[in-house]
């Protein structure tokens, strides 16, 4: 049994969590499911012992079915936020996340069969200059995918209501 790191305390949620950013011919690639409204960044939660660059593979490889080689560490993650629907409603959330800019392959073919929480996952190419027209998390993919983003960048996002 896998140890996710992250723990829940009476109403506070928290979890450290690997992300992949993956782009080809313009488009971002993002998942979805039928239990929320919104789109969501490949990636989950980094087990006890796990690197997150070990995470990110694994995370990419269980939703996309395709081994993704990483690039480099790009973004730094503190997300503030509550959720008002779904596993975490009600919960005041806290979560740091690290995104991984993964190497390009060429093309959007996937082989995913992906599950979260028993619900079936679906993967959404989405052009990034687009990317406002969608619910999409994090809020912060479209600005950085269109602006020089070399290094690592640290961003804090507060949507707590």
């Amino acid at each position: 049994m896998e140890h996710n790191c992250g723990f829940t305390d009476e109403n506070k949620w928290f979890r450290y969590r690997a992300a992949a950013i993956i782009v080809e011919d313009g488009c971002v690639l993002l998942a979805g499911n039928e239990k929320e409204d919104y789109l969501y960044s490949i990636g989950g939660a980094v087990h006890m012992g796990e690197t997150a660059e070990e995470a990110v593979k694994r995370e990419t490889l269980e939703e996309t079915g395709i081994s993704y080689e990483v690039d480099r560490l790009a973004v730094i993650h503190e997300n503030f936020f509550n959720e008002n629907s779904g596993s975490l409603k009600g919960l005041e959330c806290h979560e740091i996340a690290l995104y991984f800019i993964m190497r390009p392959r060429g093309t959007k073919e996937l082989c995913s069969n992906s599950y979260t929480m028993g619900v079936k996952e679906t993967m959404h190419w989405i052009p990034v200059e687009k990317l406002d027209e969608y619910k999409a998390f994090p809020s912060f993919m479209k600005e950085y995918l269109q602006s020089d983003h070399s290094g690592i960048k640290h961003i804090v996002t507060d949507e707590r209501m």
